[in-house]
């Protein structure tokens, strides 16, 4: 991200970039500010915009090959084309392009293996998105603040991330709620987070996590009760599940081979900012409990989807099972 503010700063830029990663807020972000930056947003003549992974690619390449329309600059946007997953013609022509073509790809999974991915981390820049540090976001949400005319306490605002979960649009949309709802009160308090700020579903499955870690059933229980009267479907919790598991799964065996728990993150693709979270969560599981713990989520998964289990009696089951004593 840093190297993109010092394109933008000194109008210089690379004729490739790739934004890729989990953070869309920050993807959106630097697209938009990339786009205004190197073609102004009235130059409608100069911008080519294509989407999802079936866009034809001899167009493309016959656009970018196009003479600019009195600009000295023609851009093309790219997003979620699956160009850097799957195999595509794409790398044999991007070396051709003119000196006046530039091009913006957007996307949520990248094969860092991919022909692709190579190609554009040689030509031009690559930038991962996973999210801020801890540092970082609660800076953010600070100043997003302060431009309204409202402060927080540090400890405030880490209440309210782990109420609210680290997505970066969530926090946006929350945050615009707690302005609102402090009307002319400068102090955002904890009383107003706990009144208008909604605990996201992921946030109730690393409570509910915590919970088995801490065998503590009935808690874990009242999780799982709380989002069926939300109504969170039963697979989907399953699926949450699954992904926390996993993720626990890898911060222990990195953990383990002596990995920095700042190249975690982007091993992982978590934000940064939650890293110290889950590790601190691991603690309560071993490798091998967890290893376990996903095989038996596939195994009631496939249960319910051949019709051999009830889904939420299913679910209900694995979590009993989970924190039970052994």
């Amino acid at each position: 991200m840093q190297n993109i503010k010092q394109h933008i700063k000194e109008n210089t830029f690379s004729h490739i970039y790739l934004l890729f990663g989990q953070e869309d807020y920050l993807k959106r972000l630097y697209r938009d500010k990339l786009r205004n930056a190197i073609l102004s947003p009235d130059d409608t003549m100069n911008f080519s915009y294509f989407e999802g992974k079936d866009f034809p690619v001899k167009e493309l390449v016959s656009i970018a090959h196009t003479v600019p329309f009195f600009s000295e600059r023609r851009l093309i946007l790219v997003e979620n084309s699956g160009c850097f997953k799957n195999q595509s013609d794409l790398p044999d022509y991007i070396g051709d392009f003119p000196e006046s073509t530039f091009l913006i790809f957007v996307e949520r999974e990248v094969d860092k293996r991919n022909r692709m991915y190579k190609a554009v981390q040689k030509k031009g820049t690559v930038s991962e998105m996973n999210g801020l540090s801890e540092k970082d976001l609660k800076l953010w949400v600070a100043q997003s603040l302060k431009r309204e005319g409202k402060k927080i306490t540090e400890q405030d605002v880490l209440y309210m991330l782990q109420k609210t979960g680290a997505d970066m649009k969530n926090l946006e949309n929350e945050l615009e709620k707690l302005i609102c709802y402090s009307g002319e009160e400068e102090i955002i308090t904890r009383e107003a987070i706990d009144e208008v700020c909604v605990v996201q579903t992921e946030g109730r499955i690393f409570q509910m996590i915590d919970e088995i870690g801490m065998k503590r059933q009935d808690q874990a229980l009242a999780l799982y009760y709380d989002l069926l009267a939300v109504r969170e479907k039963p697979m989907s919790i399953l699926f949450l599940l699954i992904r926390h598991f996993n993720i626990l799964l890898q911060i222990k065996e990195l953990e383990k081979s002596g990995t920095p728990s700042g190249q975690m993150a982007s091993k992982i693709g978590i934000p940064p900012f939650t890293v110290k979270k889950y590790m601190g969560q691991a603690k309560n599981f071993s490798i091998e409990s967890l290893k376990e713990n996903l095989s038996r989520s596939v195994e009631v998964e496939e249960g319910v989807k051949t019709g051999l289990l009830l889904d939420q009696i299913g679910v209900e089951l694995l979590i009993v099972e989970f924190s039970r004593s052994r």
